[in-house]
């Protein structure tokens, strides 16, 4: 077994390259260093209300705005043209979904204590609403687009 240790009688064929580091630039007055914006998040918040599933081809939309604490269903682009049958009406209806013309859409209030129950209440109630639309409108059966 040989060592690799070098002898002061051996030479060495290695050859040191020397590297000139660039000083760092100086921070501009007006602008933060690097340093002082590390943990400075800049959070964005989400879109308001935000789309929770559609269907476009029967034309109905689920949504919730956690501003308004509401969930909402929406038909096509809430025209008079978009107006689903009597029957899909009486379900919302039925379910607690009142009409807002301001904003032409369907909206049940979530409260802080049944909030959960709400949203899976109306995403039983789009699915029911959107086969009702697309039996009526005579489209197959398929899966919606999630947002």
């Amino acid at each position: 077994m040989t060592s690799r240790k070098r002898t002061p009688d051996q030479e060495s064929t290695e050859t040191a390259t020397a590297v000139i580091e660039q000083p760092a630039a100086e921070p501009s007055p007006d602008k933060p260093s690097f340093a002082e914006r590390v943990g400075q998040r800049q959070w964005v918040s989400p879109a308001d209300p935000f789309g929770i599933a559609k269907d476009n081809l029967a034309g109905v939309r689920l949504f919730e705005s956690k501003q308004d604490r509401q969930m909402a269903i929406k038909f096509g682009e809430g025209r008079p043209e978009d107006k689903p049958s009597q029957a899909v009406i009486d379900k919302m209806k039925e379910a607690g979904y009142r009409w807002n013309p301001v904003d032409r859409i369907w909206a049940h209030p979530v409260s802080a204590d049944s909030a959960m129950t709400t949203r899976i209440e109306a995403e039983r109630l789009y699915q029911e609403v959107r086969q009702m639309i697309r039996q009526e409108k005579g489209i197959e059966t398929s899966q919606e687009i999630q947002f």
